[in-house]
């Protein structure tokens, strides 16, 4: 049996030992371009769960502490291997419920139906993977009939371990690279910080420094910013900005509280999903918004900022209104374009891209919020929602634009006030594509229907470079090597960009191609990409047309778009 707070600390701990351990996770990656890194992902998510498990005390139940970590990693669930891990643990929130302390049958229910939700999430399940380590890691602690929690624990790891050990013999792609599967590798990190924890009573500390708590304040990334220069401290109605959470009861209504919080103050952010309801509102009255919100679970999470007095002091230091936007985004922890928009609007679109040319592109397209983000820099599933929630929109659309993007997007629909509808363009062209085939006109499932149709016939090509030596699909591959991607696939290496760039653009041109983009990225100047263009339109069919963008975005050299 054990009590709430060793949970806390176990998942504290396993947060903490990913987080050491991130770089060697992160090197197991098999393909060697610069990518989302697993061991990155899997930590942030995780380190989600433990900013907010710490704020617990001794006396918590291990439903509590269960809801709290699951909660939190949903929200920051970043990259696929980032959301498979948050439903894994998804799965003791479930089994916990309504339980102050827990048996080992408990954990081992928890871990079934943790894998139970990951299986369902992945449309088609590979294994060989962190499944499998999952996976078979709960079967043999369900298999052991173990009744001490400690001793279940140690047969969790060393299942792990030994599934683990064995993935190459499952995806030849890993036996011939000479490593084990990336994400199954972090699963056991997480769990052997667990261990320590469940076994040694003993918390594993972070070499790091504890990352800075993010906020999900997407109601002050768009507006109620303030211009400094142009209204007096009188001006502000609403001085207090208020944020907390709301750990729902069996009474909790989160359209009851929107309502009460729209009534007494503005600004006003709520994020609803199976356990707790995420508030922001700037109020005259904290006191009357805590009250009422007490009526629907208990509070955590509190803050309470006098912005009278943040205004004053701005005042004083002579920041104006530049200033504070980019400190209040920081704040928010979101990067957003802002297109205009109508607040009864029937639909609004989220986009996520890297690169001031690419949200340019995308905002000139109709995208009303851009997600910064893409290859190495997964945005969290919170950050999705708080694009999607600044969007004034009954109906969102999202186009994740990364393959690695979708799974978070789409964890977003559970946690939104809105309906959203998740595109799965795995490409930025996919992506461009499909906002150039939207239709008002039509419903939101024949849009989905067209504007995939449509970006699934647009070829994707990649210049990059090699992030490490590689044997890989044939290549030998040396670090820093030019690496050229057709939909995805290595096609071949070089040492030069602009001829690189050439070639892959001559091998994806078919006989029925018409049009070919372009887009170069923050590293290439513009007059090297414009001699790369004119050099690709003298190579292909005169009937092919080559346009060049600058797309600014970082990791690719080129992105090369194909129709």
């Amino acid at each position: 049996m054990i009590k709430g707070s060793v949970l806390r600390d176990a998942i504290i701990s396993g947060a903490n030992n990913i987080g050491n351990q991130q770089a060697q996770v992160d090197e197991l990656n098999v393909f060697p371009v610069p990518d989302g890194d697993t061991g990155t992902n899997m930590s942030m998510t995780v380190s989600a769960a433990k900013r907010e498990l710490e704020l617990l005390t001794d006396d918590v139940t291990v439903e509590v502490a269960a809801q709290t970590a699951a909660s939190a990693m949903l929200r920051g669930a970043r990259g696929n291997s980032g959301v498979i891990t948050s439903l894994l643990f998804r799965g003791f929130a479930k089994a916990l419920k309504d339980k102050k302390e827990a048996e080992a049958a408990d954990i081992v229910a928890a871990l079934q139906k943790g894998v139970e939700s990951a299986y369902k999430a992945v449309m088609k399940p590979t294994e060989g993977t962190m499944l499998t380590v999952a996976r078979v890691a709960s079967e043999k602690a369900a298999e052991s009939g173990e009744t001490d929690v400690i001793a279940l624990w140690n047969i969790v790891v060393a299942a792990a371990e030994e599934a683990l050990a064995h993935t190459p013999e499952q995806l030849p792609v890993l036996k011939k690279a000479g490593v084990v599967d990336a994400g199954g590798k972090g699963l056991l990190v997480i769990f052997e910080g667990m261990q320590n924890v469940l076994r040694d009573g003993a918390i594993i500390e972070s070499a790091d420094k504890p990352a800075a708590k993010a906020k999900l304040d997407s109601g002050r990334a768009g507006k109620g910013v303030y211009n400094d220069e142009l209204m007096s401290v009188e001006d502000i109605e609403n001085g207090y900005c208020t944020e907390f959470l709301v750990n729902k009861t069996d009474k909790a209504n989160a359209e009851v509280l929107r309502a009460f919080l729209e009534s007494n103050g503005d600004s006003v952010v709520v994020v609803d999903d199976d356990e707790i309801i995420k508030c922001h509102v700037h109020t005259k009255d904290p006191g009357k918004i805590l009250s009422k919100a007490i009526e629907h679970g208990y509070l955590t999470n509190l803050k309470i900022e006098n912005m009278h007095e943040q205004f004053l002091s701005r005042q004083a230091q002579g920041e104006g209104l530049k200033k504070q936007a980019a400190a209040e985004k920081s704040a928010a922890n979101s990067e957003f374009v802002y297109a205009a928009v109508d607040n009864d609007q029937p639909f609004g679109f989220v986009a996520v891209a890297a690169g001031e040319g690419l949200k340019n592109i995308f905002t000139d397209l109709g995208v009303n919020a851009v997600v910064s983000g893409g290859q190495t820099m997964n945005p969290s599933t919170e950050d999705i929602v708080s694009a999607v929630q600044s969007v004034p929109a009954k109906t969102v659309f999202v186009l994740p634009n990364n393959k690695n993007i979708i799974m978070a997007a789409e964890m977003a629909c559970k946690i939104a006030d809105r309906k959203i509808v998740v595109l799965p363009t795995r490409t930025i062209p996919q992506g461009i594509t499909a906002m150039l085939n939207f239709d008002p006109d039509s419903s939101d499932d024949d849009n989905t229907i067209n504007m995939m149709k449509a970006a699934d016939n647009v070829a994707t090509g990649l210049i990059t470079y090699a992030a490490r030596n590689s044997d890989f699909d044939g290549h030998k591959i040396k670090q820093g090597e030019i690496l050229a991607l057709e939909n995805g696939k290595l096609s071949f290496t070089d040492k030069d960009i602009t001829k690189a760039v050439t070639r892959l653009t001559r091998n994806m041109v078919k006989k029925d191609s018409s049009f070919v983009t372009v887009i170069s990225g923050c590293d290439i100047n513009e007059e090297d990409a414009e001699s790369a263009t004119a050099l690709i339109q003298s190579k292909v069919s005169s009937s092919v047309e080559v346009t060049h963008l600058n797309g600014g975005q970082p990791v690719y050299y080129y992105i090369v778009s194909v129709e």
